[in-house]
Order: C-alpha cells, then sequence, then structure tokens
C-alpha cells in the first residue's frame, strides 16, 4: 500500500536535515477515547516507524490530549501545552466548535493543523490558515448533493440535523434553484417530532444530517409514522451509510441513497485493511465488521499525508514555542507549502489540497437495494471535475405493483370528460368523454385499476403568491390524496417543479374565441367595393390623361391629317382631322367599356396611344370582374379585433380567460409587453373578466361584446358546434395537455409509454375525431372565407406604370414624326425650318378639325380666307382662241388692224367668264394660315370672305390676261411681218 504514495517533491537528502524525533500532537473528545479514529491514527504512526520508507532516519512521536466536544479553554490549553512540548503539527477529528478554536491558535503559532471534521467551512480558511482538512471540500460536496437531487427531480425537500449539521450552514446553497426546503433542528434527537413535522407539510424527501451512532433511533420514528413505503426516500450525508444496519427497510420499498468515500470494494483497499486486521491487539478495533469507517480512514491518511510533507522539507526539528510569547514555529509556513503540494491515493481515494481543502476526491453512490438479496449496493459516482454519473438510472425508477387501484381525478369539461344525464349510474360509469376514453385504454396498457372523481373545486391548479398554496389538480397530487390526474391539464413550468407529467397525449395553444359579427347591409354603390377608392381615382385621372394625351398626338401627327376637298384648281386640298377633343374621349370611353366607337387610329403615335390603353383596360377590367365575383357571393363580415394586439390597444371589447387555469398563469407571468398589459387588463376589470368554468366564459361571448382566451383545442370544439362564434388570428403559444401524478411517481414512465403507444397506433386521433367531428351537431359552415380584400395599389399598380410608360412612348414618336414632316415641308417651300415649324404649332394648337395645304406657286393669297385655285394657262388659252374665232364670224373681219382691239374685247370677256365660274365655286371650309406667303395680316373675319374669294379670282384671271394678251401681240407681230 505504501508504494502507491506520490507527492510533487520529494528531496531525499532533506531527510538528513530531520530530527531523530519528529513530535505531532493529537486532540480528541471523551466519547472517541480508545475508539476506532484514535486506534487507526496510532496504527498510521506505528506503520510509518515500522517500514521506514517515508522517514528512515527520524521516529514520529504523538501526543494525544482528550477534551469535551464543548470545552473550548481546555482544548486550548492542551493544544498550547502540545506545541510547547515541541509538536510540529496537530491533528483533530473535533466538531465545529473545538475545530475553530485549534484553527484559530495554530494559525497565530504558524502550526499545521491537521483535521477530519466533516462540518468544516470551506469559508473559514482563508489564505493565511493553517489548517488542512482531509474531509473533502465542503462547498464540492454541496455540489455532490445539488447534482443528486437534481436528477432525482425534487423540489421539495426537508432537511433534519442534528445542533451544527448539516442544514444550518447549506439550506441556502440547495435553495438557489428555486427549490423548497424544510429544516428541522433535532437538538434533544427527537427524530419522531422532526418527522412528524415534515410529514405534516407532505415532504417525501428527506436529507438526514446526523450522527451515525443516532440512527437506530431515526429508524425507529420512520417505521412508527409509517414513512418507510416507495414514496419516501432519504439521502444520508454520513459515509458510511454501507454500514448502517437498515435491515428493517429491505421489504418496504422505501428509497435510500447516501456517498461513499472509501472504495470497500477496491483490491488495494483490501490488502491494506488485511494487514490492519492482523495488527495486535487494535487491528480489530479499528474495522466494523471488516470495514473500515469513513473518519479512521481520513485520519490514517492524515499521518500519510504529513509523513509525505516531512519527507521533502528540510530543517524540521521542535522549537520551543509557547501561546503566551508572539514567537511562532520557523519551519511551520514551509511545512504548509509541502503539504498543500501533496498529491497522493489513500484509503479515502485521490488526495490534493487547494489552501488547505481537499479538492481531489471521488465518491461513489449508493442506494439501498430491498428484497431477499437486500442491501446497499453501488448506483453511480461523482468527482469534482466529471459530475453525477448514474450507471442505473433504472434503479430510481421502481416499477409499480401490478393490478392495483389507483385514485385518478379529474375536472368536468366538455368534451374531454362529462357527467351522463339521466342515467342512474355510479362509480366510472357516470363520467364519459375523451379523457375516460383515453384513460381505460392508457390502464388496459399500464396495467392498473382506477376509480375516478371529481375534484372538490372544480380547479386545475393554479399557484396563488397571497396564500403560498396551490389548488384544484395539483394540490390534490401533492398531497397525495390522488395517484394520477387525467384531464385537458396543460403542462407548464410552474406545474412541473411540483408534480410530474406525462408524454403530451395533445398538442395545444392559446386562441381567441369570439362572436362572429352580424351581415353588413347591402350598399346602393356597393359594385365599387372590389376596387379600393384610391383605386378608382387613378382609374379617373388615367382616363382624363389618356384622352387628352390622344387629341394632342392626332394633332401634332401629319398622319392624322386627312385630305377632304380641292379648290383652286390644283394647288391647294382641304385636310380634316377625326380627333377632336370630344371624339379623343369617346374614343377612350368606348374602348374602355368594350365597345366600338367608329374612330381609328392612322398615326403609330396615335395606335401606341390606344394599344397601351387597350391592355391597361384588359388588366383593370379582369381584375375588377375577377373580385367582383368574390364580393357578390361571398357575404362580408368586419371583426372589430383580428390578433391580441389588437385587444390590448382597445377598451370597447371586454376578455378575459378562466381563472386558475394555465392560461391565466401564462398571462400573469408573461415578461410580454402586450400579454403584461392585458392581463392588467383582465385582473383589474370591472365587472370581473375572469370566469370560473368554460362554459361561462362561452356564455358571455355569445352575449356580445366579450372575447375570451381559451385553449385551441376547446375553442375548436365551441366553435365546430356553434356557427355563432369563430376563431381570431392565430396561437399565442404552443403546449401540450398531459396526464399529470404526483413527484417521483413510478407510474410516470408507464403511462408516458402507453401515450407513445396509442399516438403511433393513430389510437387518440381516433379519439379526436370521435369528439370533435363526429358527434353530429357540428355547426354547417361553407367553409369559405368571411371577407375579400379589395385590390389595392400593390396588387395592379405595376398597370398604371406601364400605362404612363406607353404615353410617353407615345409623345416621343408624334414630336419625331411632326419633326420629320416639318421638314419635308420647309425644303419643298423653299422657307427655314423655324418659320414652317412655327407654322405647323399655331396650326395644331388651333384645335381645328381641318385645314388646306398650298402647294408651292400662290403667292398673293390673303390669309384667313380660302385660296381658290388659279385657272391654268392651258383653260385660258382655249377660252381666248374659241372667243377670237366666235368674234371673226360676227365682224366679218380678220385683218391685222383689228387685231389689238380684238384681242383685249375677246380677253376681258373670258375673264368674264372665268371669274363668274371659280368664284361661285369656292368652298366655305376654314382656310390654312400659311398658304398665301405675301400676307402679314391673319383676319378670318366671316364676313370680309366674299370679298377676299373674288380679289383672288380677279388677281389670277388679270395675270392670266396680260400674259395672253402679251402672246396675241406677237402672233400679230409676226403675222404683219
Amino acid at each position: 500500500m505504501w508504494r502507491e504514495w506520490r507527492w510533487l517533491v520529494v528531496t531525499l537528502n532533506a531527510v538528513a536535515a530531520l530530527s531523530p524525533v519528529v513530535k505531532i500532537g493529537a486532540i480528541f473528545t471523551e466519547e472517541a477515547r480508545g475508539g476506532s479514529a484514535e486506534l487507526a491514527f496510532k496504527y498510521a504512526v506505528y506503520r510509518i516507524n515500522k517500514e521506514r520508507s517515508l522517514l528512515p532516519e527520524s521516529t514520529l512521536v504523538y501526543d494525544i490530549q482528550y477534551t469535551t466536544a464543548r470545552d473550548t479553554f481546555r482544548t486550548y490549553k492542551k493544544a498550547c501545552t502540545q506545541i510547547k512540548s515541541g509538536a510540529i503539527a496537530i491533528f483533530s477529528s473535533a466538531g465545529p466548535l473545538l475545530g475553530s478554536t485549534l484553527t484559530a491558535m495554530c494559525r497565530s503559532l504558524h502550526a499545521p493543523h491537521l483535521t477530519v471534521s466533516p462540518h468544516f467551512d470551506d469559508a473559514l480558511n482563508s489564505t493565511d490558515s493553517f489548517t488542512i482538512n482531509l474531509n473533502p471540500s465542503r462547498t464540492l460536496m454541496d455540489q455532490a448533493f445539488t447534482d443528486l437531487t437534481s436528477f432525482l427531480n425534487w423540489t421539495r425537500m426537508g432537511i433534519i440535523y442534528e445542533d451544527y449539521g448539516f442544514g444550518e450552514l447549506n439550506i441556502v446553497r440547495l435553495a438557489r434553484d428555486g427549490r423548497d426546503m424544510y429544516a428541522v433542528r433535532c437538538e434533544t434527537r427527537d427524530y419522531r417530532r422532526a418527522l412528524a413535522q415534515l410529514k405534516a407539510q407532505g415532504i417525501k424527501h428527506i436529507i438526514v444530517d446526523t450522527d451515525p451512532k443516532h440512527l437506530r433511533m431515526l429508524s425507529r420514528a420512520i417505521l412508527q409514522l409509517q414513512m418507510n413505503n416507495e414514496e419516501y426516500h432519504y439521502i444520508f450525508t454520513s459515509f458510511d451509510m454501507e454500514l448502517f444496519d437498515l435491515e428493517d427497510f429491505f421489504y418496504n420499498r422505501v428509497n435510500m441513497s447516501g456517498w461513499r468515500l472509501v472504495d470497500r470494494n477496491s483490491d488495494k483497499v483490501k490488502d491494506a485493511l488485511q494487514v490492519m486486521e492482523k495488527f495486535h491487539p487494535i487491528g480489530a478495533s479499528i474495522l466494523s465488521g471488516g470495514h473500515i469507517k469513513t473518519e479512521p480512514a481520513l485520519l490514517y491518511d492524515a499521518v500519510q499525508v504529513l509523513a509525505l510533507a516531512l519527507a521533502s522539507t528540510k530543517d524540521v526539528h521542535s522549537s520551543n514555542v509557547s501561546c503566551e510569547s508572539e514567537t511562532h514555529i520557523s519551519h511551520g509556513k514551509i511545512l504548509l507549502e509541502n503539504i498543500n503540494k501533496v498529491q497522493a491515493h489513500g484509503l479515502t481515494g485521490p488526495i490534493s489540497f487547494t489552501n488547505g481543502i481537499r479538492t481531489t476526491f471521488h465518491l461513489q453512490l449508493m442506494r439501498l437495494s430491498g428484497g431477499e438479496d437486500g442491501g446497499v449496493i453501488l448506483a453511480g459516482t461523482w468527482a469534482p471535475d466529471q459530475g453525477l454519473e448514474v450507471t442505473d438510472p433504472a434503479a430510481y425508477r421502481r416499477n409499480p405493483p401490478p393490478n392495483v387501484t389507483l385514485t385518478v381525478v379529474t375536472v368536468e369539461e366538455k368534451p374531454y370528460v362529462m357527467v351522463k344525464e339521466g342515467w342512474n349510474l355510479q362509480g366510472n360509469a357516470r363520467f364519459e368523454g375523451f379523457c375516460i376514453d383515453l384513460l381505460a385504454r392508457v390502464a388496459a396498457r399500464a396495467g392498473f385499476h382506477y376509480t375516478l372523481r371529481l375534484v372538490p373545486d372544480n380547479m386545475y391548479g393554479a399557484w396563488d403568491p397571497e396564500t403560498g398554496q396551490w389548488n384544484g389538480i395539483v394540490k390534490e397530487l401533492m398531497d397525495r390524496n390522488a395517484d394520477i390526474a387525467v384531464a385537458s391539464m396543460t403542462i407548464n413550468y410552474a406545474r412541473e417543479a411540483v408534480i410530474d407529467f406525462t408524454k403530451p397525449f395533445m398538442n395545444l395553444g392559446i386562441g381567441i374565441l369570439f362572436k362572429v359579427p352580424s351581415s353588413q347591409p347591402t350598399r346602393l354603390f356597393s359594385f365599387l367595393n372590389p376596387l379600393a377608392i384610391e383605386i378608382w381615382l387613378y382609374v379617373l385621372a388615367a382616363y382624363v390623361l389618356v384622352s387628352f394625351t390622344l387629341f394632342v398626338m392626332a394633332r401634332f401627327s401629319p398622319y392624322e391629317w386627312s385630305s377632304s376637298t380641292h379648290v383652286c384648281g390644283h394647288e391647294t386640298k382641304l385636310l380634316t382631322n377625326q380627333f377632336s377633343v370630344c371624339n379623343s374621349f369617346w374614343f377612350i370611353t368606348g374602348t374602355f367599356l368594350r365597345q366600338g366607337s367608329g374612330l381609328n387610329p392612322k398615326a403609330t403615335s396615335t395606335r401606341i396611344v390606344g394599344g397601351i390603353w387597350w391592355f391597361f383596360t384588359l388588366i383593370i377590367l379582369s381584375s375588377y370582374t375577377a373580385n367582383l365575383a368574390a364580393f357578390l357571393t361571398v357575404e362580408r363580415t368586419v371583426l372589430p379585433i383580428q390578433s391580441a394586439a389588437d385587444l390590448a390597444a382597445q377598451n370597447s371589447v371586454q376578455y378575459g380567460t378562466l381563472n386558475g387555469g394555465s392560461t391565466m398563469t401564462f398571462f400573469r407571468d408573461s415578461n410580454i409587453d402586450i400579454y403584461q398589459k392585458m392581463w392588467q387588463h383582465m385582473s383589474s376589470a370591472s365587472p370581473p373578466a375572469l370566469v370560473s368554468s368554460y362554459e361561462e366564459g362561452v356564455r358571455r361571448v355569445l352575449a356580445g361584446n366579450y372575447a375570451f382566451l381559451m385553449e385551441s383545442t376547446m375553442l375548436d370544439h365551441r366553435v365546430q358546434r356553434d356557427c355563432n362564434l369563430t376563431q381570431i388570428g392565430g396561437l399565442l403559444d404552443s403546449k401540450g395537455y398531459g396526464i399529470a401524478t404526483w413527484k417521483g411517481s413510478p407510474w410516470r414512465d408507464k403511462i408516458s409509454l402507453a401515450i407513445l403507444e396509442l399516438q403511433e397506433k393513430g389510437v387518440i386521433q381516433i379519439l379526436y375525431d370521435k369528439w370533435w367531428k363526429n358527434t353530429g351537431d357540428v355547426c354547417n359552415r361553407d367553409g369559405k372565407d368571411s371577407k375579400a380584400n379589395p385590390l389595392g395599389v400593390q396588387n395592379i399598380g405595376g398597370v398604371f406604370v406601364t400605362l404612363l410608360c406607353g404615353l410617353v412612348l407615345a409623345i416621343v414618336v408624334a414630336i419625331l414624326e411632326f419633326c420629320w414632316n416639318t421638314k419635308k415641308n420647309a425644303s419643298q417651300g423653299r422657307q427655314s425650318l423655324c418659320s414652317e415649324m412655327g407654322q405647323e404649332l399655331r396650326t395644331a394648337m388651333r384645335g381645328g378639325s381641318s385645314r388646306t395645304v398650298l402647294r408651292p406657286g400662290c403667292s398673293r393669297c390673303s390669309p384667313g380666307t380660302h385660296v381658290p385655285p388659279a385657272p391654268s394657262r392651258y383653260e385660258v388659252g382655249l377660252v381666248l382662241l374659241l372667243d377670237i374665232r366666235l368674234k371673226k364670224k360676227s365682224d366679218g373681219r380678220g385683218e391685222h388692224g383689228g387685231a389689238e382691239g380684238a384681242a383685249v374685247v375677246v380677253a376681258r370677256g373670258a375673264a368674264r367668264r372665268l371669274r363668274a365660274r371659280h368664284a361661285g365655286a369656292a368652298p366655305r371650309a376654314r382656310a390654312h394660315p400659311r398658304f398665301c406667303r405675301h400676307s402679314k395680316k391673319n383676319d378670318v373675319v366671316r364676313s370680309k370672305r366674299t370679298q377676299r374669294e373674288k380679289t383672288c379670282a380677279d388677281n389670277c384671271v388679270e395675270e392670266a390676261i396680260r400674259f395672253y394678251t402679251y402672246i396675241i401681240h406677237i402672233h400679230t407681230y409676226i403675222k404683219i411681218k
């Protein structure tokens, strides 16, 4: 065994510096005189001195003093005497009272103090302390107990302690996770009274921190109070549970657990104990039934730790130091540092220290196993760096006894649990519903019988902050008045902390139940509803814009002007435009209503305008027609609220939920602002917004102006059976229904397995359809939406963009057509482009439906009047020749002497006929102003039209007469010659 020790720094040459005799002191209580702890201390010194492997040149000599457990003064005196006589270290196993006295004294004298007290608090061991505790760190042990109770799912527990026990110093640490702790102190070892107090509080989980030698009295009290069944679980703080006499608990299925520090099954420990048992006369007295207790083992390891530190310390010798002087042991600090550096493996497992606190150790979890082969067996391990590892988790999930009758509680709620009416029934046959059918199938698979009853207060269970108590089903289970609860009971954090739930058999959430509003009366102009008001305004604006655009494009484009009449021969022609202002609006109106207008665009620009308007019309009318069908066939209903946010933002509609239910708890404990605001409203509303039952909530909804917050499954059941009810919005949360049991019940896992089996086989879905859809009283709904939303800009706004792009394209094409035609006319008319463009613009802006086109050649037409075509030279010549011949026949003369006079007469007669002919044939159309290039006026007064027409004809005829008179003169001259 000794060859297994290891240490960090071993300087063998330092052994030569040790004194041949090294004195150590030990303080034990009178109760421990001659006990196993004292004998283990003596045996450890004997082994070191005998084997000489650690201190070959030195011998340990001990001085043991005894004192009472509360005599601090005598303890201080005896420890001072040991230091004064040359002791380099003090050993003790006393409690916290004497331990604190020795700690203070050793700190002032720089004397190492090695203790094995289990009640030594880590906080008392400061950095300048000279105390080394072989017991595991108190903080780490607290963590070990916390991990164990968390694994066991303990949320409510009791602690029994004596004097300066476990609970007094660690209740706060264990209660940090929100657990309920009940500590009972046994000053007179009255365990019966302590257990009775815990039983009255309904506590089934108890931590026992008592002296192991008082265990027999504790066991007797447990049996007397019948707290020894499977519902109870005890955890012992002692490391010697394996050595307790627990035979009385082997056959009643009580749960008992504890930690073990000494691995008594280890081969190395067995070998060391065999050598110890052969040591006479004290070897057998150290052991108990062949096993060593934890306290003797710790003292044994403490002596070995000191020997290891001495082996690596230089110049350690006895020094005369007294408590009265201000001096201290010179080598004490060096020895303390070497002790903190020790790393060894002793009877209590791995050992190392941090500032005198043992931080390296290995615990074994032990549990009581009943039956004929009952005993304490290994269930798991715990280490500071690994945590809890349970080797057999099923050992803490005991199988429930078969064919037992369980008490089942429930709450009457349609369609989960209902009492049959009109039947003279008793027992379980009185009930029917979804949960009743589910319970029957679960019981058949889990193997139990049951007795069903209703909860007295008809509440599911909620925590009352004022009274600090639960109510309803939760209270029944906590008090063990029932074994399981089957109802529409929601699984939430608060309930899960005090009771157990199985796997959920149904998933759901919180919904809003509201009354369907009455139908709106039909309005006269309801045909406008398919499109939003802004869409109608945009369509009207588009109609006006496109009409004016078409009119302007037609004025600018030369291809929209058509020839109508020829005047003044062939020099000018009359042009008309079909797209006046009225015609433009009529064309747009006809195409919008899918009717013909008799007008057809000719120019590319106007056709673009028409085509893009047709496309716009197609989209608008198609959208309107499609949406109109929905508005005419769907009954429109307008709900005042659409979600929980709408509820919270208004005060006209009241809302509430079930008092004492999980929905109420959800709003009360929520950290979301909207839900907090809703809870404040519900809790302070007048009349009260919270109802006592779901039936009352539904009645208030049907009465109007009230919204009821309830589970979605119940809401769905109500809505399917009453067409006056509807659900608003979605679910506010997600949760599930489960079967509840008391905390730690062995039935939870078996019921969970049964639920999973029913879900996989589809049985639960069949039951849901049976009680929700196939009952025959389902409301006949058409399944259609209650409202068709109007089309907005976001739906068909793109068609307006397309329309604007088309109009812009048409404008660009019209401008190009205007510029090209103007340039062509300017080149033919031999005038500047700017002048030609100005005249064209003035003509286009006048808005007339016709115009005349003057061909190049007419230079004397008055502006603003009709320009008659001048007679051609060929026509004038024919008339003159005809008149000359007629004149010859009538006068009988053909000489040249009268030729000139005859020519004048003939020319004038021809002029009169031509003037009468052309003056009477002039059309009454409006003239184009640009074709009389010599005019400086633009007067188009109707009263002067006739005179201007005559003047134009006269000018043209006189010009022809002069021309042909000149020709006759030449003809006569040639004839004379």
